[in-house]
């Protein structure tokens, strides 16, 4: 059997990006090194070079992962108005775009960070983006716009709400003509839920 040689420019990143392409069609079940070097025509070995398991290719998929949901929302934070309001409305409507448009990708972030295995490099991705929200609402508490106390007890209703509202959008449950109406129901009621306590 002839073996194909290994000629590729960028292999990792033409990896990284034919696997995100199957994670995307047919999950991470289906992916696998030697049928990547199949469809990019090198060697069946050649991945191994960048790659050494597909543990260390999934890491590398979720690290990518969270650091364009990192910059979706520091592009989000660029654009918007200097209010808590204007700030946090961004910042979830990038967070759940970027879960609507890269829905395995998302799934995959998730699990391999909490993976006992999981790089420091990929700890600390998946620590960034909470980091932008943290800092949305610290900056709004300093305002006065956001209710005082921890900063975490503000934020976890805040986390969940835009994470449960992207987990049922994906998943087909929330028809696709009522996501952008729930969207905006959601960032009013997490807006409330941050206002400053009346005496």
């Amino acid at each position: 059997m002839k073996t194909r040689p290994y000629h590729h420019g960028d292999l990792r990143a033409a990896l990284l990006a034919r696997a995100e392409r199957t994670l995307h069609e047919r999950g991470s079940a289906a992916l696998s090194l030697r049928e990547l070097a199949r469809d990019l025509d090198v060697s069946p070995g050649a991945p191994s070079r960048h790659f050494r398991t597909k543990q260390a290719l999934l890491d590398a998929l979720a690290l990518s992962g969270f650091e364009r949901l990192t910059q979706d929302i520091a592009a989000s934070q660029e654009r918007a108005g200097e209010s808590f309001a204007d700030r946090l409305d961004a910042a979830a409507r990038a967070y759940v775009g970027f879960a609507i448009g890269n829905p395995a990708l998302l799934d995959l972030m998730f699990s391999a960070k909490h993976g006992p295995e999981a790089s420091e490099a990929l700890g600390g991705a998946a620590g960034r983006w909470a980091d932008q929200i943290l800092e949305v609402i610290v900056d709004g508490q300093r305002r006065g716009d956001v209710r005082e106390g921890p900063c975490e007890r503000v934020a976890l209703p805040v986390f969940a709400a835009l994470h449960g509202f992207a987990t049922l959008a994906v998943s087909g449950t929330l028809p696709p003509e009522v996501i952008e109406s729930g969207l905006d129901d959601v960032i009013a009621a997490t807006l409330r839920g941050c206002e400053p306590r009346r005496n």
